[in-house]
């Protein structure tokens, strides 16, 4: 699917904001509101945009203490990456989930009450698993949400 300037302003006014009014967004995109509406649902269509989401605080949701886990599987393993990336995307706590080229091949991004908590979900979760030959656990101290679009 091409997009073109129109579908680019509709996209960066709706990860701006994905509650913006209809009339507003068609405005900000410079199309009529019945034009907006039927791009947008092409945008959703085609898989362009994926779904709306809320953008929730961890730490004022309860889980302050984040962290990125490189996770590193088995050989053996290897040939079941897409269905672990669902298993750990699935986990309490698992923010988002990435699948790697490289040394590592999940980045798990984590949000956890405490560092007992972390500690118990890497253990429970990761460690003991069969599949799982190395973790690395790195604290994130801060983080901003790039404004890509």
């Amino acid at each position: 699917m091409r997009l073109d300037a129109v579908d680019h302003r509709l996209l960066a006014a709706l990860a701006e904001d994905a509650r913006i009014p209809n009339n507003a967004l068609a405005s900000r995109a410079g199309v009529a509101p019945s034009t907006c509406l039927a791009r947008v649902r092409r945008l959703k269509e085609e898989g362009v945009i994926r779904g709306f989401h809320a953008d929730v605080d961890p730490a004022r949701a309860g889980r302050p203490l984040q962290a990125m886990i490189a996770v590193q599987m088995r050989g053996a393993a290897r040939t079941r990456l897409s269905a672990y990336l669902q298993r750990l995307a699935d986990l309490p706590g698992v923010l988002h989930v990435f699948l790697l080229g490289g040394a590592h091949d999940f980045l798990v991004h984590v949000a956890a009450p405490d560092s007992d908590a972390l500690n118990e979900f890497v253990i429970e979760h990761l460690s003991t698993d069969p599949d799982v030959a190395l973790t690395e656990t790195n604290l994130i101290f801060q983080h901003a949400r790039a404004g890509w679009y």
